[in-house]
């Protein structure tokens, strides 16, 4: 990831709601919520909603599947994966430094968790 990238993403994520929303999907995990969940669960108007789910999208932090009259949207995981990735990047030169990323798996490493159980 170029640091051009990363700061088109870090600046999209860098509004309370947007932060609020993308945090929200990410909690829902790949299934995502529809439009009318998320405004319900952070109590947003449409509109606003609307404009910053555009926002996310345009980012690629978050994709929108029609789903009859809905929209259902989700948390491009391999953006965020890749966003982490390169904010972490040869951190503390290479010494584990950060305890609470450590705990969580890469999107990478879930994939391979996950698909080869017996490696765990």
């Amino acid at each position: 990831m170029e640091t051009k990238n990363a700061a088109e993403l870090l600046a999209a994520l860098g509004h309370e709601s947007r932060l609020t929303i993308f945090r929200l999907l990410v909690e829902a995990g790949p299934e995502g919520m529809n439009v009318s969940t998320i405004a319900e669960r952070l109590g947003l108007p449409g509109a606003t909603l609307s404009f910053h789910l555009s926002h996310l999208s345009r980012a690629s932090l978050i994709k929108g599947v029609r789903e009859s009259r809905f929209i259902r949207y989700s948390v491009e995981y391999e953006t965020m994966d890749d966003l982490i990735a390169f904010l972490t990047s040869n951190c503390c030169g290479g010494a584990a430094c950060l305890p609470k990323a450590a705990s969580s798996a890469t999107t990478a490493e879930h994939r391979t968790a996950t698909s080869n159980p017996s490696e765990k």
